[in-house]
């Protein structure tokens, strides 16, 4: 009976993430000065490239890429609740559930390393090195706030954490742990591959990489995913930081207001390279972190 909740949730936070990417876009644009996007460009974009084939081939790994990458969003949104106390939204969250969580998101990020070492491109390497080794830094500091909100509520279920801060705001995770969650958000900043920390994608300096290596629906797998993961993993946030969400508008505005963090972030401050942002991870955000398990 949960498969048809599931596939719901999943159309829901879909559009959602489609919706709030150009709202983001025309945000950040408007900050230059620029008008933006229209709202309805990605749905544009997505039937386009799903609507085309391609004849080129560079071995099934390379393919499989944008499968797992779309994997880890999806496995990530349908593992973890949604809406606290509805069993409608639930998903298929079990005791335990934060481990696999924490599996799901450095999961896309392997397999798209995977599918971009058999492209065959020359500049493959430089891409996946950047990729995993600010990703890997970046989710490190997220990893030890995980651990210290576990120690905080002596569980590894989100239902069960997410319980733990009801009925006042100030159950918060964000009141009775901060530390945990300034690591989070520290972290948070580089894992959603926003200025000033996009150098691996690198769009002004480098003409290679995902979006012009991969194409027609492969590329649309990829921009499918693009909707999905970031509000999955903003689910993840707000459930073990911000008192999850009981009701749909609640989850809408709570993403929302985690996702402006970083976009706010994006339009300040000018690009890190590789090596700037680990040492501002290892240097700012993971002592923040292995603070917060001390104190816990």
């Amino acid at each position: 009976m949960k498969i048809p909740y599931a596939l719901l949730t999943l159309f829901i936070v879909v559009n959602f993430g489609f919706l709030q990417n150009a709202l983001i876009q025309k945000i950040a644009a408007r900050v230059g000065r620029r008008y933006g996007i229209p709202v309805w460009q990605n749905y544009i974009d997505l039937i386009k490239n799903y609507g085309q084939r391609s004849s080129i081939t560079h071995g099934v790994m390379f393919y499989l890429g944008p499968v797992f990458r779309l994997s880890g969003g999806v496995g990530l949104l349908l593992f973890v609740p949604s809406i606290y106390g509805s069993e409608m939204f639930s998903n298929f969250s079990f005791a335990g559930d934060l481990i696999l969580a924490l599996y799901f998101v450095f999961f896309g990020t392997l397999g798209m390393a995977l599918g971009a070492a058999e492209s065959g491109h020359p500049h493959s390497a430089i891409g996946i090195t950047r990729g995993l080794s600010q990703v890997t830094a970046a989710e490190l500091p997220f990893a030890l706030a995980v651990f210290s909100v576990a120690l905080q509520y002596q569980t590894l279920s989100v239902t069960d954490i997410v319980a733990a801060q009801q009925g006042s705001i100030l159950n918060w995770t964000v009141f009775t742990n901060p530390l945990a969650v300034a690591a989070a958000m520290l972290g948070f900043l580089g894992s959603m591959m926003r200025p000033p920390f996009d150098v691996v994608l690198a769009p002004q300096e480098i003409p290679i990489g995902p979006p012009t290596e991969y194409h027609s629906s492969y590329l649309a797998l990829m921009q499918t995913n693009r909707a999905i993961f970031p509000v999955a993993k903003m689910v993840i946030y707000m459930s073990l930081f911000f008192g999850g969400a009981t009701s749909w508008p609640v989850f809408f505005l709570k993403v929302f207001c985690i996702y402006l963090w970083s976009a706010f972030v994006g339009v300040v401050f000018p690009r890190f390279r590789v090596e700037q942002s680990i040492r501002w991870f290892l240097i700012w955000a993971v002592p923040i972190g292995v603070l917060s398990i001390v104190l816990m």
